[in-house]
């Protein structure tokens, strides 16, 4: 993967403040959100690859990237469950006639509109059943929640790099 330089300098610098106080780094503070994650890896290895995996996304209106980065990473977690990249997997937004679903593949699908602050569907459908999880975001409030207790969780951590999965204890 080819990253601008900028963030490369980003990541160095956090590396580097990482050997003198705990950082906390996540791609979405939500707790709810990061629950699904851990929920989505278990549950992806549970099941296997005999179920299809869909992931739904609603944003509002002005959102401009598709799928969101949340949405990635429930993929992410989703593949890491299977044991696989989610480059090998990714089945991007479909339209039109696109043939029978490849067995394994990781499928996604963004909506846009209105005022949706954030709203993620993991769908695993196989025959005769489904299972969904679901995380609605009603109020950008949750990730100053989420940010708050990451923040509370590492006043007595050691230097390091942690995740939201440390903080929930996943």
């Amino acid at each position: 993967l080819m990253f601008p330089a900028r963030m490369i300098g980003a990541w160095r610098a956090i590396a580097a403040a990482a050997r003198h106080a705990p950082i906390i780094r996540a791609g979405n503070m939500s707790l709810g959100v990061n629950l699904l994650v851990g929920l989505t890896r278990r549950v992806a290895a549970a099941l296997g690859t005999d179920w299809d995996i869909e992931i739904v996304e609603a944003h509002h209106r002005m959102k401009v990237d598709a799928p969101s980065g949340t949405a990635l990473m429930l993929g992410e977690a989703a593949a890491e469950g299977r044991g696989v990249t989610l480059d090998a997997v990714r089945t991007p937004a479909r339209e039109g006639v696109t043939g029978a679903r490849a067995a394994g593949s990781i499928g996604f699908s963004a909506i846009r509109g209105g005022d949706v602050v954030g709203e993620h569907d993991v769908i695993f459908a196989a025959d005769g059943e489904r299972v969904v999880l679901r995380h609605l975001a009603t109020d950008r409030a949750i990730f100053a929640r989420g940010a708050l207790r990451a923040a509370l969780w590492g006043q007595d951590k050691g230097p390091g790099e942690y995740d939201m999965a440390d903080v929930l204890g996943l």
